[in-house]
């Protein structure tokens, strides 16, 4: 494998007069122009397999000492001159680079790499990550590090670490570097909202579960009470991606559940609001909360990806949605055929991860290209979900009644 040059990183500074709920009126603190630059490369054998390479690559220096991020990354066969698409993966709390994910990209014809955000080296699997000597600081969050500098905090290193790992795989030749995109899972698509803000770069970004506004009713509220109001203060005017929402201008695919334990559904629809771009919302009932099959293997994802660099057929849109009284409506446009319509439900009130949902058949008039439905007494929450031909599920935003 070849190496290619150093990048020297110059970490910026952050005011703190910026809030969690709006847009950011300080420079961000990652310097773009150093990070786009490709770090250089350590292969390492021990971990390599026939379709998937294991690697490190320079990451930024921590505590003044250098470091190395681990990673996995693939290419599929090519032909000379021909170029492809490529995946940058990132994972959640619990995980590592993920080998079983970047082959599942290598399958459809996707370069694809997946990092370790925590200065670990992957088993390969899903268990079992040492740390290593030139680590990063640990993870996930990095809330007890929150009186370090900047630079020495677990979000400032994970959000450096996906965007050099995007500029070490536009760099390789096989690879159109017009055509990568960034998904992540959990903790990752907590990353994955802020790398979106931060770089640019990518053509579109998929968080799966994540989401900003954390200090509002996340899983972490009794981690902020611990911590006190002026820490708190301060990670959320650092580190929540409500912060950098405003900046993200790529589409973006947002996957979750409506039960999801981290990442409430409220938070979620004010964090797809945020960036000044088309948001997709692909929400389904009880959808579990878990790396592998549930939060690499959404089919949406793929199929965003595949419409936009191949010339595949798009998700379906959702043009408008209202309500008159219980009769409640929305409209759509697709190529593919939408062959049936739900409406997904609530009565309850309270913590969503413990609210109980309900799916009924929506009335679906594909000549108008409408869905609709007659809310059921006492419903405190609703959307639907339309499923084209293919299985695909595409959402409205939902609605509160009470």
């Amino acid at each position: 494998m070849r190496h290619v040059p150093v990048c020297t990183i110059v970490a910026l500074t952050i005011g703190l007069s910026i809030g969690s709920n709006t847009a950011a009126t300080e420079p961000i603190p990652w310097d773009m122009k150093a990070l786009s630059v490709a770090p250089k490369v350590y292969d390492d054998p021990e971990h390599c397999t026939d379709e998937v390479k294991a690697i490190f690559y320079e990451g930024l220096p921590w505590k003044g000492n250098p470091t190395r991020v681990f990673a996995y990354y693939g290419l599929p066969k090519t032909n000379p001159g021909e170029k492809v698409p490529a995946m940058v993966l990132v994972h959640g709390g619990g995980g590592s680079a993920f080998a079983p994910w970047v082959r599942l990209w290598l399958s459809r014809g996707y370069a694809a790499i997946a990092m370790d955000t925590c200065g670990c080296i992957s088993s390969g699997g899903y268990r079992n990550h040492p740390r290593h000597d030139l680590g990063g600081p640990p993870g996930w969050g990095g809330f007890n590090q929150i009186d370090e500098p900047i630079q020495d905090q677990w979000t400032y290193h994970a959000v450096a670490d996906a965007i050099l790992a995007h500029s070490l795989i536009r760099s390789f030749p096989e690879v159109d570097a017009e055509q990568i995109d960034v998904t992540g899972i959990s903790w990752g698509g907590y990353l994955t909202c802020i790398v979106a803000g931060v770089d640019s770069r990518f053509r579109f970004a998929a968080p799966v579960y994540g989401c900003g506004f954390l200090g509002d009713n996340s899983a972490w509220l009794d981690t902020f009470e611990q911590m006190g109001k002026d820490k708190t203060e301060r990670w959320l005017k650092l580190w929540d991606p409500s912060v950098y929402l405003p900046f993200a201008r790529m589409p973006i695919l947002w996957v979750t559940g409506t039960n999801d334990f981290a990442y409430p559904m409220d938070s979620l629809q004010k964090s797809y609001r945020l960036p000044h771009s088309r948001h997709t919302l692909c929400i389904r009932v009880r959808m579990p909360h878990a790396h592998g099959g549930p939060g690499e293997n959404p089919e949406e994802i793929h199929a965003m990806a595949e419409s936009l660099s191949r010339d595949g057929i798009p998700l379906p849109q959702i043009i408008n949605s209202g309500r008159k009284g219980t009769n409640a409506w929305a409209k759509y446009k697709s190529r593919a055929s939408v062959i049936k319509a739900e409406l997904n439900y609530t009565k309850d009130t309270g913590k969503w991860m413990d609210r109980d949902w309900a799916t009924v058949p929506a009335e679906l008039d594909t000549s108008r290209k409408k869905v609709s439905a007659v809310l059921p007494e006492g419903v405190s929450v609703y959307y639907f979900n339309l499923i084209d031909d293919r299985g695909l599920v595409v959402s409205t935003e939902h609605e509160e009644l009470q």
